[in-house]
């Protein structure tokens, strides 16, 4: 075979493994696992604790988390948050941008990222149900034991919870000692709900799990009560300010890695 028919040979081969390489399969569904020790934010006046268990295979996510010394009697609403650009950590004093010596909602998310998975008993785990109060879990004598699997979450939402930097989240704080939500500072998602509702009490990093397994996906085991709750439907709007959030970025982060694939 001449040089000359061999360059034309070659060339539409190479176009070819070039079609292949734009036009290939879609990455693998990610699968792997992770812990957290779920530690008081700093400033919030929370003296709780506990641990969370993530496990991932094909998409497929399964969380576990169990928390003690919490808001007894109220619910506790609890997410996975992530976000490109937030610091991959839970919150410091040094967040305190505004100066009342706590951490809002919007100053820990600074440091932790927007809502990714929305821990729910039951239904719909999305941002769009970041404060759906009826479908989080009640800490009965302060305790939360919580379980659920069979939660299905995107390739990109796989991979930024098993990335290192996501952080688990519990919200519900009691800064007046009265055993309720209630006080006069209203919440920074919506000024019809005490910061009390909203502000976060417990955080920690998903790091790589020590554990070789984890329970296989099922129902959650938590309480699910909402009893001694005041003004449940308060929470709603808070939660759609969240969301209002959580979806410019998400979309910043969609333009983000579509640029960084055309580049």
């Amino acid at each position: 075979m001449n040089n000359r028919t061999r360059a034309l040979l070659t060339v539409p081969a190479l176009a070819v493994g070039a079609l292949f390489a734009v036009a290939g399969p879609a990455s693998a569904a990610e699968s792997g696992s992770g812990q957290a020790d779920l530690r008081p934010v700093v400033g919030n006046g929370v003296d709780a604790s506990g641990t969370a268990m993530v496990s991932i295979k094909d998409d497929v996510l399964t969380v576990t988390y169990k928390a003690t010394g919490l808001l007894a009697g109220s619910p506790h609403a609890a997410h996975i948050h992530f976000a490109d650009d937030s610091q991959h950590r839970c919150p410091v004093i040094a967040d305190d941008t505004n100066g009342d010596g706590h951490i809002n909602t919007s100053e820990g998310m600074k440091a932790y990222g927007m809502i990714e998975v929305s821990l729910t008993t039951s239904g719909d785990t999305s941002a769009k149900s970041a404060l759906d109060v009826k479908r989080f879990d009640t800490a009965k004598g302060g305790t939360i034991d919580y379980q659920r699997g069979s939660i299905k979450v995107s390739d990109a939402v796989a991979k930024d919870i098993l990335s290192g930097g996501a952080g688990i989240v519990v919200h519900g704080v009691d800064y007046n000692k009265d055993g309720k939500y209630d006080g006069s500072t209203k919440s920074d998602l919506d000024p019809s709900l005490p910061t009390e509702a909203t502000d976060p009490a417990l955080c920690g990093i998903i790091g790589a799990s020590q554990m070789s397994m984890m329970p296989d996906g099922g129902a959650q085991t938590g309480s699910g009560s909402t009893t001694g709750v005041e003004h449940t439907g308060l929470f709603v709007g808070g939660g759609l300010a969240l969301l209002a959030g959580t979806a410019a970025a998400v979309a910043t982060r969609s333009r983000r890695r579509t640029a960084d694939v055309e580049r």
